[in-house]
């Protein structure tokens, strides 16, 4: 990046206008050496996905088709450099059966039908400066290959805006479409709906990053951009939606680090900086209560986050900061990371608006220490201004139902998420109240009932889970990761009652069993992952690297306190190092342990409260400064 910082316009990242769209046009350049012949096809480098490099290739085009549309569309269709012309030929070829650049159509391919609502969004975008230039023979087969999308199954997910979005193009373009495939889609959007302007990607317990880059990203930009309102969108709907959105965004301002990370939760993370798109939104539609500085803030930090390290102006791997394969999903090809093209969106809003032009202002993190309940997913949200770290404890996600037998996912089903930690994949699974069985296998919790999260008196976050516990032989499910658990022969396991006290950013981690079932030889408990280039330093419960910290110390029922230590399973570096706590014995029913689990990036150590069991079904806690916590550990 040349540019030269501005300090004083954003004090925080010292990015300009400029800086995004030198990023963007780096983005760019460095796709175009992987260009098909007549440009239909992106073919970048890396393992195909389940669906053939046909499709990835167009997936290479479509998502970087986003950033030059955000581009041109900024600047009002100003000199391009030719960059919509080589746009143009591929959408030529492309949709041209006889081209042996020929596209999968939607009707053919699933993926296709996610490509299809880039392309139309961005015609519908630069309408002006493309759509209305093309040959109508173009435009013609342009419009026969969107319209295969009609009357298409869709999954009830994020995918039915793809078809709103598609059809909504072909309304206003005089092509083909059909009112009772938008109201259909509709209908599953409003069935996602949760408390407080969240959105659950499916009937699952799956929150994620989907519910800002999918669910809150086409719903305002389709009434935006297309003559709906009124009409397919009655205006109470989209007020609605504006409604939800801010307050979503009051939630996802606070789930960002001060370095510019993005909580480390959820599938597809290898989106990356896509997680800003909900932000943007939220301007580009004059829906956002966040001020403009805030927003360029909070964006340009995120896209800033992987800029400096490891995503610069070449090619977008999979991967986080770097390469990373292990993080792919079934449907993840080289040209999947582009979805970070959503994070760009700002671009669209011309040099003068005030999201350009106005001060950065800080981040939440930034002003002050962070406590928050979020309902819909049972996170506890608390972040420390000393540490910039903002992290979640969950005991409302695992993307699954109530009661479902399959396997954590590792990316939802933990009980705490970070902006600076990720869950590995290794042998020992981070943040978990586990039994072991005789091999050591650890129990597995997705399917438990949630309890409550709420706020108590004196600035205490509580929440509570519980469930029969089991173990899964998952070695036999070989089907596609679409980010829920796996599934295999099932032995259960104990009934655990879980509980989460948090203040001051530090968590007491509370468990009663409840029911002692199966083979169970230990209860243990384990804390944050903290992962470097070489291995940790360790001592008892409690491991570092020069950046982080996480300790455990227990404050009843655990006499065993030790770190695992292992190699290559995380994208953050070489080395990860999780430390826990054991019983060593099996538990007995109606046992009640606690521990203290901290991450932060040292400092000195708050003090420990008192733990006093009352009835076994509730816990005292009392700090050194007098505050209490009377905490439920309800019956099962």
């Amino acid at each position: 990046m040349t540019a030269v910082e501005d300090r004083r316009l954003s004090p925080y990242t010292g990015w300009t206008r400029g800086h995004w769209t030198a990023y963007a046009d780096g983005l760019l350049a460095a796709v175009d050496r992987y260009r098909s012949p007549s440009g239909a096809r992106i073919d970048l480098p890396g393992p195909a996905s389940r669906n053939g490099r046909a499709s990835d290739g167009l997936e290479g085009f479509a998502r970087t088709f986003l950033i030059a549309g955000f581009r041109v569309a900024g600047e009002g269709g100003a000199s391009d450099g030719g960059l919509l012309e080589r746009y143009a030929r591929g959408l030529a070829a492309g949709t041209d059966p006889a081209s042996p650049e020929a596209w999968p159509r939607p009707g053919e391919l699933g993926q296709s039908k996610v490509e299809a609502a880039s392309i139309a969004l961005v015609l519908q975008l630069t309408r002006p400066w493309l759509w209305d230039r093309l040959d109508d023979a173009v435009r013609e087969r342009v419009v026969a290959w969107l319209a295969t999308v009609i009357g298409q199954p869709y999954p009830p997910i994020n995918w039915v805006w793809f078809r709103i979005v598609v059809e909504s193009f072909l309304r206003e373009a005089g092509g083909p479409w059909s009112a009772a495939d938008i109201e259909e889609d509709l209908a599953v959007h409003a069935s996602l709906r949760r408390p407080g302007g969240w959105l659950s990607d499916g009937d699952e317990r799956a929150y994620d990053h989907y519910t800002g880059w999918a669910l809150h990203l086409y719903p305002l930009l389709w009434t935006h951009l297309f003559d709906v309102t009124g009409s397919l969108c009655p205006g109470s709907l989209r007020h609605q939606w504006a409604a939800d959105l801010r307050d979503y965004l009051d939630d996802a301002v606070r789930l960002v680090g001060t370095d510019g990370s993005p909580l480390l939760q959820g599938r597809s993370l290898t989106y990356r900086f896509a997680a800003a798109a909900p932000f943007w939104v939220g301007a580009f539609t004059g829906t956002s209560r966040l001020s403009p500085g805030l927003t360029r803030r909070v964006a340009g930090g995120m896209v800033r986050h992987f800029a400096d390290r490891g995503a610069p102006d070449g090619l977008l791997t999979l991967g986080w900061h770097h390469a990373w394969p292990a993080m792919r999903q079934a449907y993840s090809g080289p040209g999947s990371p582009y979805w970070a093209a959503k994070g760009l969106l700002g671009l669209a809003l011309p040099a003068n608006h005030p999201v350009w032009t106005d001060v950065e202002e800080p981040l939440p993190l930034e002003t002050g220490d962070v406590a928050r309940v979020v309902t819909a997913p049972g996170w506890l949200v608390s972040g420390r201004r000393r540490d910039g770290i903002a992290l979640v404890v969950n005991h409302g996600t695992d993307h699954a139902r109530p009661g479902d037998p399959r396997g954590d996912a590792p990316l939802y089903a933990r009980l705490g998420y970070s902006t600076a930690t990720m869950p590995p994949l290794g042998s020992v699974p981070d943040n978990t109240v586990a039994a072991l069985d005789a091999d050591g296998r650890a129990s597995h919790r997705a399917g438990f009932t949630t309890c409550y999260a709420t706020e108590l008196p004196g600035g205490v976050l509580a929440a509570a889970s519980q469930g029969q516990v089991r173990w899964i032989d998952t070695s036999g499910d070989d089907s596609p990761d679409h980010g829920s658990g796996r599934s295999g022969p099932v032995v259960a396991g104990p009934v655990l009652t879980v509980a989460s006290v948090v203040r001051g950013g530090v968590e007491v981690r509370l468990v009663r069993v409840d029911r002692v079932e199966g083979p169970v030889t230990s209860l243990r408990l384990t804390g944050w992952p903290v992962t470097d280039s070489a291995p940790p330093e360790t001592d008892a419960a409690c491991a570092r690297t020069p950046e982080l910290r996480s300790v455990l110390r227990s404050l009843r029922g655990f006499p065993i306190a030790d770190v695992a230590v292992e190699a290559g399973v995380s994208p953050l570096g070489e080395w990860t190092a999780i430390p826990f706590l054991a019983t060593g014995e099996p538990p007995e029913a109606g046992a009640v342990f606690a521990a203290v689990v901290v991450l932060d990036r040292g400092g000195p150590d708050e003090p420990d409260p008192s733990v006093t069991l009352t009835d076994g079904r509730s816990v005292t806690l009392t700090w050194p400064d007098g505050v209490t916590a009377e905490v439920a550990l309800p019956a099962p």
